[in-house]
């Protein structure tokens, strides 16, 4: 028995940029916000560009982990709208939004006691003073940030990505007057520094919400889903399912995530200097990497609906095809950083020393462009077929066992500074695109098989 008639390529690449541009520009406008915070807190000076670099280091470790949790909801509903089992989506959907709620208690709670670990670490004082009253200005957006995130997941699930893109458009609009407002003490406002742009993210995420919650409530693509049509108490057994699948996702973007935290996190302890110039390589590489990552979310979506209607080869395409377009794009923006490594850093700081140090830093970016195109695909189109478990403990092969430790080696004992930790991210990420690469291709085939048969 054959399986559905495929369409052809031009028309998979097609579906998927559809799903996936709005996607990619909600998460470049996202980033922006951290983007725009660097760029301005660099004219502030350095002491407040690092205390910037550690305070988003810690928040972005929670952050990554409620994110990561979340991202079930993507998987399974896109499964479950693929099955036409849409009221069903709809109430694991409630059952997520109590779970983004005890998520954000977590993300506030690590926000608040960062100061011992800022202590153990020895980082400078004025440092980190000011990126612990940055931390506690974030922390008022957390309970705002899950349950956004809970219902962007929802829509993208469902194949509807433009609120995404919407919601980030409207943060980075409103972050920059924010920002100018707030950290430089325009109109009356005291000047804040790197405190006040903890204050601005805080501010837009809570109207983000708001944009979210109303986009869901009054569009008529999310009616038959009803998630807003009735109320439902938390609900035990459906949040332990949700967990199943969602705990390792939050694990493996935790690992990959903490190991460019703990990355900036230990450069931090090397000086000023060496901390300035890895925010700033750091920070254009994660603007980037927003592209493949806003192409992860839409790989997700393809795969898990192709399964949800019972079509493994259609699922096994869109995966290939993904990860195929996440290649196209890698080679294209290494060479960007290759040809431009100066022009890159100059827009975040006019200091000599930490051009020269973050140029040198970017060449290791773009070498672990492709690595990292490839593993977030990989990783988008087993979250489809809700491949979660293995995944999770190749991350902390990859990230962890391997490319912490080859960094922190090189670092501390080889005496590479900076760059030895830049050398253990590239090789973290290459272990793991061959690792997660290798898994979809051999579970699409084992999928395929037996439909076959």
């Amino acid at each position: 028995m054959s399986g559905p008639l495929q369409p052809p390529l031009s028309h998979e690449v097609r579906r998927t940029l559809v799903l996936a541009a709005p996607l990619v520009i909600g998460q470049l406008t996202n980033f922006g916000m951290n983007f725009v915070d660097t760029v301005m807190a660099g004219r502030l000076g350095t002491v407040d560009l690092g205390a910037i670099a550690v305070g988003s280091a810690v928040w972005s470790a929670g952050v990554l982990f409620t994110l990561g949790v979340l991202l079930a909801v993507s998987a399974t509903v896109s499964q479950l709208d693929g099955a036409g089992r849409r009221m069903q989506a709809g109430e694991f959907t409630r059952q997520a939004l109590w779970l983004a709620l005890a998520l954000a208690a977590g993300l506030v709670m690590l926000a608040l006691g960062a100061g011992p670990l800022m202590v153990a670490l020895e980082f400078d004082d004025a440092v980190a003073e000011l990126a612990m009253g940055y931390l506690r200005a974030i922390a008022w957006g957390a309970p705002a940030l899950a349950l956004m995130l809970t219902l962007r997941f929802f829509s993208e699930g469902s194949g509807h990505t433009r609120p995404t893109m919407y919601v980030g458009l409207l943060g980075i609009a409103l972050n920059v007057p924010l920002n100018w407002m707030l950290m430089f003490g325009n109109l009356g406002f005291p000047r804040l520094g790197a405190v006040g742009a903890g204050w601005a993210t805080a501010i837009v995420l809570w109207l983000q919400l708001l944009l979210m919650i109303a986009w869901v409530a009054k569009r008529p693509q999310y009616r038959a889903f009803a998630v807003f049509g009735r109320f439902s108490w938390p609900n035990g057994r459906e949040i332990i399912a949700l967990l199943k699948v969602g705990l390792p996702i939050g694990f493996m973007v935790l690992m990959e995530g903490g190991l460019f935290v703990a990355s900036a996190l230990l450069i931090g302890t090397l000086g000023a200097l060496p901390v300035a110039a890895h925010q700033v390589a750091m920070n254009y590489t994660g603007l980037v990497f927003m592209v493949p990552l806003g192409l992860s979310g839409a790989i997700t979506v393809r795969v898990g609906n192709a399964i949800g209607r019972g079509d493994p080869e259609g699922a096994r395409r869109a995966g290939l095809v993904g990860i195929g377009m996440a290649v196209v794009f890698a080679l294209v923006s290494a060479a960007i950083i290759v040809l431009f490594p100066e022009q890159i850093v100059r827009l975040y700081t006019a200091d000599p020393e930490v051009i020269a140090l973050g140029a040198s830093l970017l060449l290791f970016g773009a070498i672990f462009q492709l690595s990292d195109g490839i593993q977030v695909a990989a990783a988008g189109a087993l979250r489809g077929m809700k491949d979660t478990r293995i995944p999770m403990l190749y991350s902390v092969l990859a990230y962890w066992m391997i490319g912490m430790s080859v960094g922190w080696w090189l670092t501390f004992r080889a005496d590479w500074g900076p760059a030895g930790m830049w050398v253990g991210i590239l090789t973290g990420l290459s272990v793991a695109a061959v690792l997660l690469t290798g898994r979809y291709l051999r579970l699409s085939a084992l999928r395929i098989s037996p439909a076959r048969a």
